[in-house]
């Protein structure tokens, strides 16, 4: 655990760390810098997040927050990228700069953090590019009640704050009750031992999550192997593994024998897990398993996840929305107006619990941002609950499959550009494949564009809102159909650039 951190970025002079310039709008700002709020907070490179920059970020969200909460501190969290830390500083200033006490919870999963807003009732910044590439970075703002909202991000970007130069700043002694929080939500919920017997493997990577997800998964009675710790960070996508993990699982598994394999993406919100022979399972089956483990009624989730969770029967109702935690928040506030079981969870895995859920007598309190470690938890405490293997709850579920994979360093103009034509006409599209893939039934625009065919088949193009990058997610009857039609389809466009 990290006790404390010193910034230096020049000489502290009368306690102050700015120099007023100019008065701006934030939205010319990020314009002009090229950091923009996309579907999980503002990322952009590193290069780009300059101390000015961030320092405008954190005055506008701090401004817009005043309008409608009253707050004497804001929590500030880093993942373990090397450029968290001088980010972090830079946020300080603008807090410190706003009258306001900065409370410093050093490097922390991102929900652990959202979570001590949330009971605090203060604002948060989270420092993270989450599963981006390694020369990006990124802010994800809480408010005391949680996520900001895209009402909030507009209201962000509209907002006048003065633009600053910045100096020397300290960052404050560690507050560690964020992770103690975070880590007894999950020991305290959960039955005793429920995990015992369990061998698992921890593949830490550089994920901030990998200490407090060990202590929980040992407290849990687990026994839990380290795998593949690093100090240099490591960006992993848990929607789209790459083939060397995808290798990597097998062999840790037939090594080790383990029951499950655990990992997440850089700030612990998104988990990515195995069965018992290190298969990597899909992030909306996880959530799928997880939500019907815990008793949720009414679920929202993004278009892009797999339909084996309304054919599966297990959910009176489904919402889908776009691909964004924001708006499965927002679907899951309409929905708590009709019941009071309601969660949410991305094709990411990322899962999103709307509202406080009561299991065995013991109450899990909501918590409506992503997080990793609770549907972990979920699939294996189901698992030993049915005493089967992880692998024979997915054989229970409807047979659909989705594979996805990225066009990395593809324009988003290009992405764009591309599908606004086929939306258009949509049958030139088709022709790319000479008709192998027939014709669809539904059209759906709601993210992206999402075709789904007579045999329930899907092909969904969508332009990452993080990074220039073209998504394309696949569903078919089998896994490796799903990857076939997901391969041909990324190749073909990508001929088209």
């Amino acid at each position: 655990m990290i006790f404390g951190y010193l910034i230096s970025l020049g000489d502290i002079q009368n306690n102050r760390w700015i120099d007023r310039l100019s008065a701006v709008k934030l939205e010319a700002l990020m314009q002009q810098s090229g950091v923009a709020f996309g579907t999980s907070g503002a990322r952009g490179l590193v290069t780009a997040m300059t101390d000015e920059v961030c320092a405008a970020y954190t005055s506008a969200f701090l401004k817009v927050l005043a309008a409608h909460y009253t707050f004497d501190r804001v929590a500030i969290g880093v993942d373990l990228r090397p450029s968290s830390l001088d980010i972090a500083a830079a946020c300080a200033s603008a807090i410190r700069n706003a009258g306001l006490e900065v409370d410093f919870l050093g490097a922390l999963p991102t929900p652990g953090l959202a979570l001590y807003a949330q009971e605090q009732s203060i604002p948060a910044i989270m420092v993270t590019g989450s599963h981006i590439p390694f020369d990006r970075n990124g802010l994800k703002f809480y408010r005391p009640d949680g996520e900001i909202t895209k009402a909030d991000e507009v209201a962000m970007l509209q907002a006048e704050i003065a633009l600053v130069s910045a100096s020397a700043q300290l960052l404050p002694q560690v507050n560690e009750a964020a992770v103690q929080a975070y880590e007894q939500r999950y020991v305290g919920f959960f039955p005793t031992n429920i995990l015992a017997g369990l061998k698992l493997g921890l593949y830490e990577h550089s994920s901030v999550a990998r200490d407090p997800i060990k202590r929980i998964l040992e407290q849990l009675g687990a026994e839990v192997v380290s795998l593949g710790r690093t100090e240099v960070f490591i960006p992993i996508d848990t929607e789209a593994v790459s083939p060397e993990d995808i290798e990597r699982g097998r062999a840790w598994s037939a090594e080790y024998g383990f029951d499950a394999i655990i990992s997440t993406d850089g700030d612990g919100d998104r988990p990515l897990m195995s069965d018992e022979h290190g298969d990597w399972l899909r992030g909306d089956i996880v959530g799928l398993l997880s939500a019907r483990y815990l008793g949720v009624s009414h679920l929202a989730v993004p278009v892009s996840c797999n339909t084996a969770i309304e054919l599966s029967a297990a959910f009176s109702r489904v919402v889908r929305t776009r691909i964004g935690s924001p708006y499965v928040i927002a679907a899951m506030q309409q929905l708590q107006a009709e019941v009071s079981d309601v969660a949410g969870f991305e094709a990411n895995g990322g899962f999103l619990l709307g509202s406080a859920i009561t299991k065995a007598g013991k109450v899990l309190a909501s918590l409506p941002t992503r997080d990793a470690v609770l549907p972990v938890l979920a699939v294996l405490a189901s698992a030993r609950e049915l005493a089967v293997p992880v692998s024979a709850l997915l054989a229970g579920l409807p047979q659909r499959y989705t594979a996805s994979d990225r066009l990395q360093n593809f324009p988003t103009a290009t992405s764009q550009a591309l599908i606004s034509s086929w939306i258009k006409d949509p049958a030139a599209f088709f022709a790319l494949f000479d008709g192998a893939y027939g014709i669809p039934v539904k059209q759906d625009v709601t993210d992206g564009l999402r075709f789904t065919f007579q045999d329930g088949n899907v092909i969904h193009l969508r332009p990452s809102g993080n990074a220039p990058e073209l998504r394309c997610y696949c569903e078919g009857s089998t896994f490796l159909s799903a990857q076939i039609t997901t391969a041909t389809v990324l190749a073909k466009i990508r001929q088209l650039a």
